[in-house]
């Protein structure tokens, strides 16, 4: 079991920058695939980007690709997810979460954070 606590979230200006952070506990964080997902009101929870165990394999969504980019620390048990030139329809409820297969689909992970907002104001 691992236990994920997201930090960083808040108002951001369009254009602007937020680094988000997640903090895992628990069994060993370097066994798991973490995820950033995000959910708008009224929508579906939706991908936003996966990185491995080892940091070399990335995946981003096309909605994000080349304005945020999913990073980890094993040294720290930590994951982050840096918002660059955010966009209003960014706005939403980001969750951390832990898989042990690498993969783009929320059920394949069985662990999640609380959840932190990310309001992007234009």
């Amino acid at each position: 079991q691992v236990q994920l606590v997201e930090s960083g979230g808040g108002l951001v200006q369009a254009g602007g920058s937020l680094r988000l952070s997640c903090a895992a506990s628990g069994r060993t964080f370097t066994s798991y695939v973490m995820g950033w997902f995000r959910q708008a009101p009224g929508k579906e929870r939706e991908f936003v980007a996966a990185i491995s165990w080892s940091g070399t394999g990335i995946s981003h969504s096309d909605s994000v690709k080349g304005r945020f980019t999913i990073s980890r620390s094993n040294a720290k048990n930590t994951v982050y997810l840096q918002m660059n030139s955010p966009k209003p329809e960014d706005t939403a409820v980001y969750y951390c979460a832990a898989a042990n297969t690498y993969s783009r689909t929320a059920s394949s992970y069985a662990y999640w954070g609380q959840g932190t907002q990310v309001t992007v104001s234009s």
